[in-house]
């Protein structure tokens, strides 16, 4: 388990030393040479994608054979339980593209790491119930986000969307996010750290976070959608893969964003991957609602997530936008 409150300095010499090491290893493999193609020269694309969740669409688009009409063989893979952490795999050439949230990418970002976001997943919005959210016992005494404060509060990775927006939420509510302790734990072990007590309060998930209330914790706000159009998930890739593989690149996002569209008018497919591919039980992900995917990056709120991180001290600085998109993402300003 680790705790902090304020992650950053660890988060930052960790990015560093892994982005000198993925600079160094694709230097000594000659970088991100022509994408390798299969015998009957179809373009091989790995992806890394999250354990927890939004990473949906990207077996729909294997299974629906999105993939294979636009001449890809896409082989999907689990990254790292901290989706930030895939970056290296990315800029090493292990993978061609992988999964985080907004802030794990800004991280990266702000270190001058050469990525950048191809499409989103899923985005916040309030045209749909909650997905995710601070979870608490019922007979707890946390009532809004300012009681967070002096509390303890358990999450999936350190320095990412979801302690930022925990942080954002606390002070909208009026409280001081420094006095928040943040601990990470395994996703799956988030639901017992409520109930048992080892932290005050848990934010969790897609079916986790459904499993976690049928269970008797209960949910305090609306998570992400108190944030509408935050970027909950994307798609990014080495900037230099993306120079000399843009059609490559671009098929492969046209056919996640194929993929999406299923997704939203299909609930069924996106449960049968969830019961596959998650440890939440089959009667919990039959009893609830999907996530709405989305492919598009509003710039507007990912501007004021950067900015809000800054603050937080959660990022050394704030990237500007051609540092953040690829120039062929599906990008849009908000208002």
């Amino acid at each position: 388990m680790h705790t902090s409150r304020n992650p950053r300095r660890r988060t930052l010499i960790t990015l560093t030393a892994l982005a000198v090491t993925a600079s160094l290893t694709a230097t000594a493999c000659g970088g991100d040479s022509d994408a390798a193609t299969t015998a009957d020269g179809k373009a091989k694309v790995t992806v890394l994608r999250s354990n927890g969740a939004i990473f949906e669409p990207l077996y729909i688009a294997q299974d629906q054979g999105y993939f294979k009409a636009a001449g890809l063989d896409v082989t999907i893979k689990a990254g790292a339980q901290d989706t930030s952490q895939n970056a290296p795999s990315v800029l090493n050439g292990e993978a061609q593209f992988a999964m985080t949230d907004s802030s794990g990418f800004l991280k990266g970002a702000a270190q001058d790491m050469p990525i950048r976001i191809v499409t989103g997943l899923q985005s916040a919005t309030t045209q749909t119930d909650p997905t995710d959210g601070l979870l608490v016992k019922k007979d707890s005494a946390i009532e809004s986000f300012k009681d967070l404060e002096g509390k303890t509060v358990g999450i999936s990775a350190l320095g990412g969307t979801i302690q930022f927006i925990c942080e954002y939420l606390v002070q909208k509510a009026g409280g001081d996010p420094t006095k928040v302790k943040f601990v990470a734990l395994p996703t799956t072990s988030l639901t017992d750290a409520a109930t048992s007590g080892k932290t005050d309060a848990v934010y969790s998930f897609g079916p986790f976070y459904f499993a976690a209330k049928d269970s008797g914790l209960r949910s305090v706000g609306n998570g992400m959608n108190d944030v509408p159009g935050i970027v909950q998930g994307v798609l990014f890739s080495s900037q230099e893969y993306l120079s000399k593989n843009a059609d490559t690149a671009k098929k492969f996002i046209d056919a996640v964003a194929k993929a999406i569209a299923y997704a939203n008018a299909h609930p069924d497919a996106v449960k049968a991957i969830d019961k596959k591919y998650t440890e939440v039980p089959d009667d919990f992900i039959d009893a609830h609602d999907i996530n709405h995917y989305d492919k598009n990056l509003d710039t507007t709120v990912m501007r004021t997530v950067i900015t809000k991180m800054h603050e937080f001290d959660l990022l050394d600085n704030e990237p500007k936008d051609d540092a953040i998109y690829w120039d062929q993402a599906p990008t849009t300003a908000g208002e």
